[in-house]
């Protein structure tokens, strides 16, 4: 971390170039100049020279800025024009959603922290660095929000499950979600890129990335308490003693999954429960150090088993709910869970409301 912090664009802009002239490759050089005719030319701060060890130079135009938040990405775009692959975006610090953006728009970046992707055609030059994961410079006060805890949860299953612009209040109401923590979810929200507030209503314009961005902070067995179990006569034993269960419960990830988008034989079935004693006791589970091939989540948040529904019998939840809890599952579950939102994608008058 620099030792002190980068208060203004030209600081940033010293520190984000020494701190990419340190990882570059032997032999390598960049050189930086401020408000040459050639950056006002191209509508940008700076220009930095890249050298090779050839003598073979790149002229990179730099766009800096002390804070860049995901909902800026586009605008940057915008003003770039096409192609993009020689501008370099640099900031105090650069979230990783926020360079996740910047990348997947072709274009390369650097923060003060030392997180940093430039890639060059001519000459090729590909460099990456990991620098903080965190902005080491933010003040005291408000924390940067997060799509962690039960009500973000609530919105982000609200605004995924349901195709609609809404009113503050409805989101409110249909999310089960305080009133101020609606209000601080969609403001992070719109922070990220991820939704407006147009005509008084909080528009979605895209239910994938929020359901992914929200995979970042959630996940299946880090959010929720799971246990392992036997089930000594297979899975299907289980879930033919679930289709008769009064219990409530509701089956996620492969077997749910196989509702919308099959992809492979199940060989485990994870269930979210509110009492895992009588869920073990059943659905005929024993306890056991190898070989489980059940798993019994009780769910942090109780938005997990809301809207779940019945499919041949068996109580499944709702497919954002599996496509997130298959995203941040292990071994084959991201795979299994982008069939899933690939589904979805084409299926949406099927799955949402």
């Amino acid at each position: 971390m620099a030792s002190v912090p980068p208060i203004s664009e030209a600081d940033v802009l010293r520190e984000a170039v020494r701190r990419l002239v340190d990882v570059l490759p032997a032999s390598w050089t960049a050189e930086l100049e401020v408000e040459s005719g050639a950056s006002v030319a191209r509508r940008s701060d700076a220009v930095l020279t890249v050298r090779a060890p050839s003598g073979v130079a790149a002229t990179v135009p730099v766009e800096v800025k002390r804070i860049v938040e995901g909902r800026d990405v586009s605008a940057i775009v915008n003003a770039a024009g096409s192609p993009r692959g020689d501008l370099i975006v640099m900031a105090r610090y650069l979230p990783a959603t926020v360079r996740e953006k910047l990348t997947s728009s072709g274009l390369s970046w650097a923060d003060a922290t030392g997180n940093i992707r430039v890639s060059l055609v001519w000459p090729g030059l590909f460099v990456f660095n990991r620098g903080e994961d965190s902005d080491p410079w933010r003040g005291p006060g408000r924390p940067r929000g997060t799509l962690k805890g039960e009500p973000a949860a609530k919105v982000v299953r609200a605004l995924v499950d349901f195709d609609r612009d809404w009113s503050m209040r409805d989101l409110v109401e249909t999310s089960g979600a305080s009133t101020g923590a609606t209000y601080r979810v969609i403001e992070f929200l719109e922070e990220e890129g991820l939704a407006s507030r147009e005509n008084g209503k909080v528009v979605v314009p895209d239910w994938e990335t929020i359901l992914r961005r929200w995979s970042v902070d959630y996940g299946f067995i880090r959010t929720n308490k799971t246990t392992r179990w036997i089930a000594p006569r297979g899975i299907d034993d289980v879930l033919a003693r679930a289709r008769t269960s009064e219990m409530r419960y509701a089956v996620t990830s492969t077997v749910a999954a196989a509702r919308w988008a099959a992809y492979a034989p199940a060989r485990s079935v994870m269930i979210y429960v509110e009492s895992v004693p009588e869920a073990a006791q059943e659905l005929g589970l024993r306890e056991a150090d190898s070989g489980t091939n059940v798993v019994l989540a009780l769910p942090s948040y109780q938005v997990a088993l809301e809207r779940a529904e019945l499919w041949e019998g068996i109580r499944t939840a709702a497919a954002s709910q599996v496509a997130a809890d298959l995203l941040t599952g292990p071994g084959r579950n991201p795979s299994e869970a982008e069939e899933l939102i690939s589904w979805m994608k084409r299926n949406e008058p099927v799955w949402r409301r």
